[in-house]
């Protein structure tokens, strides 16, 4: 039996994310996570308004309603510029398998600030959920080997961590505020330019306010090679792989899309292993079965 559009959307979301991680993973230890989430912003805006002119026959959706606006734009900030930005410095400190694997926490988290905050109601299967996700999770950072011996990478080692578990937090507020701005049969692809154009002019009015325009350009210029991952990065990750999101969470329901797009950490496990030359043990495998089991659970059952 074929799988629905949403949840085939999803899991090519999937697929896109784990590509596009180590295209910006390897821009990141070129220019560093500012100016990776900076520029690889600008190439997204470029490209998208560019398809979204092609195929809706103008550049922006100007007719969307300033509700609209709000809710995309907010969740374009916290999703794209906070959340991204503790994402690829996470990438860069402890690799895009422990960052990918962090991240598929951001399901969780939804569910539990649904819980706090729209008085949904947590049932015992998605307690269990949670505490196999974080369990997992907990497995693969705590196996031993995974935490440097010498302290100053050990030390990058937690601040990765901690910065895993932030851009977690910041997909999740993305999403839901993202799924507020998309009811009805508002065009994925509209959304995502609006999502990405206003996450791009907030990163870089705060880049002129910080006086870094010159320093950004100047990183950039130095290493013309990075650039190329970054355009790489750019076409599979936030154009194809957030416009597949978006269009997932609006034609099925956001645990589900969230479920199969929280994927690639399994996915990556061979990247990581043949690409990057990471060298784990089978605990780090069942540590993350065991997470993203969890976060089925969550949603699926």
């Amino acid at each position: 039996m074929d799988l629905p559009l949403g949840e085939t959307a999803a899991l090519i979301t999937a697929a896109c994310y784990t590509t596009s991680s180590t295209f910006f993973t390897r821009a990141g230890q070129h220019f560093g996570s500012w100016v990776t989430n900076r520029s690889r912003l600008v190439v997204a805006v470029i490209l998208l308004v560019s398809v979204h002119w092609i195929f809706l026959g103008g550049p922006l959706p100007l007719d969307a309603s300033p509700e609209r606006w709000l809710w995309l734009g907010t969740s374009g900030i916290v999703g794209l510029v906070l959340g991204d930005m503790f994402l690829f410095q996470a990438y860069i400190w402890i690799g895009p398998r422990l960052g990918l694997l962090l991240l598929s926490l951001a399901p969780v988290l939804s569910a539990l600030l649904a819980w706090m905050f729209l008085g949904e109601v947590l049932r015992l299967m998605d307690v269990l959920g949670m505490v196999a996700t974080l369990g997992g999770i907990a497995w693969v950072i705590l196996e031993p080997g995974s935490s440097p011996d010498n302290r100053p990478e050990r030390s990058k080692y937690s601040r990765g961590v901690l910065f895993g578990l932030l851009a977690a937090a910041g997909q999740a507020v993305g999403m839901v505020l993202a799924k507020k701005g998309l009811g009805g049969d508002f065009p994925a692809l509209s959304g995502n330019v609006m999502r990405m154009s206003i996450a791009m002019l907030a990163l870089w009015l705060l880049t002129l306010v910080q006086g870094q325009i010159p320093e950004t350009i100047r990183r950039l210029r130095a290493r013309p090679t990075g650039l190329k991952f970054i355009l790489a990065g750019s076409v599979i990750g936030p154009l194809a792989g957030v416009s597949f999101s978006l269009y997932a969470i609006q034609h099925t329901s956001i645990g589900v899309a969230s479920t199969l797009i929280a994927l690639p950490p399994v996915f990556f496990l061979p990247v990581a292993y043949f690409i990057f030359k990471e060298r784990f043990g089978w605990g780090a495998v069942a540590g993350t079965v065991l997470a993203l089991a969890g976060v089925a659970l969550l949603f699926l059952f």
